[in-house]
């Protein structure tokens, strides 16, 4: 096929494309290469007949949660939800006083909480709410989601989750892909809203995980939360995860940090076309800046190797119209 013809046929799949989802898929995405790589994939992907054509079983797409998909910024989210549900139940535990992370988490203190990373953000909800059914605790979160407010912008958290990566996310489902989430964070913290707010079914979740066990209380069975964590699924856990629950090599992920390096290493390696995409924060008017050197959502040698391959970087201030639902899109963005 010659260069014109390439062209002509690669223009003609981006308009089958954009016509099946909608007059224009990505709303909240400013013009430019960013998107233009995004619209090419799908279009090479899902038009039958040319080489690149990926059956639909086989579009599989995985995404980071925290910094990908919502803010992860001064914290964790779910590390604010810990901290009050230690508080809630120090009083049976006077150890937690001078034990870290808990101490840090009684005191308020974020830094000290950081230390802890991935390992702390699981091991404190393990013990905190020990004892509690998975209905009890799906209800703590989700009212708590429901009612607490981030600390910068002043919205509840569910509100707090990027509008570009919501019309991605939903591109993609129009595009037949189905979409994971593949997290670090706690697989029972994100399945009481991840579909209401991402479309994202709770059987599309991979997440940390603490011990449960099965227990009969008024003669009822019930399931209930252990202590001991099960899984961190953080850097190479996440591949070993996709593996285990998906059984399938995903065609495109997304992540922000080095921690999801690996995910996009292994969904890169696979034959045929593929989509490796990081989130860049790179806004700290709209949302944060931070990479290199941050406590949390650290994008180092990911950067460096996205570079290197020619994965597409999505720089937050350039590419995105608007960062959150609540946001208006400025005029002439």
């Amino acid at each position: 096929m010659n260069k014109i013809a390439h062209w002509l046929c690669l223009a003609a799949c981006l308009a089958a494309v954009t016509l099946r989802a909608a007059v224009d898929p990505l709303p909240s995405w400013n013009d430019g290469q960013t998107r233009q790589s995004i619209l090419k994939f799908v279009a090479e992907v899902t038009t039958p007949g040319t080489s690149l054509f990926v059956p639909p079983a086989e579009r599989i797409a995985v995404f980071d949660n925290d910094g990908t998909l919502w803010t992860e910024q001064p914290a964790y989210t779910q590390f604010y939800f810990v901290m009050d549900r230690v508080k809630a139940a120090a009083a049976r535990h006077p150890e937690w006083n001078t034990q870290e992370p808990f101490k840090s988490a009684l005191t308020g203190d974020i830094k000290g909480l950081l230390t802890s990373g991935v390992q702390g953000l699981v091991k404190l909800p393990g013990a905190a709410c020990e004892g509690m059914t998975i209905e009890e605790y799906d209800r703590a979160a989700h009212d708590w989601l429901e009612t607490t407010r981030h600390p910068r912008f002043a919205r509840p958290y569910l509100e707090c989750v990027y509008q570009p990566m919501l019309e991605l996310l939903a591109f993609l489902r129009a595009s037949g892909f189905k979409t994971y989430i593949v997290s670090g964070g706690s697989l029972e913290f994100m399945r009481p809203w991840t579909e209401k707010v991402y479309g994202v079914p709770p059987e599309q979740l991979i997440g940390s995980t603490v011990r449960n066990k099965m227990e009969l209380r008024n003669g009822q069975p019930v399931i209930v939360r252990q202590a001991e964590v099960d899984l961190v699924n953080d850097k190479v856990e996440k591949v070993l995860s996709i593996q285990r629950v998906i059984g399938r090599r995903p065609i495109l992920a997304f992540g922000n940090s080095d921690g999801d390096l690996p995910m996009l290493q292994w969904t890169a390696a696979g034959g045929g076309r593929r989509f490796c995409g990081y989130v860049r924060h790179t806004d700290g008017e709209r949302e944060y800046a931070y990479a290199r050197t941050a406590a949390v959502g650290r994008l180092d040698k990911g950067l460096d190797e996205a570079g290197a391959r020619g994965w597409t970087v999505v720089d937050m201030k350039r590419d995105w119209k608007r960062v959150f639902p609540f946001e208006a899109a400025p005029a002439g963005r």
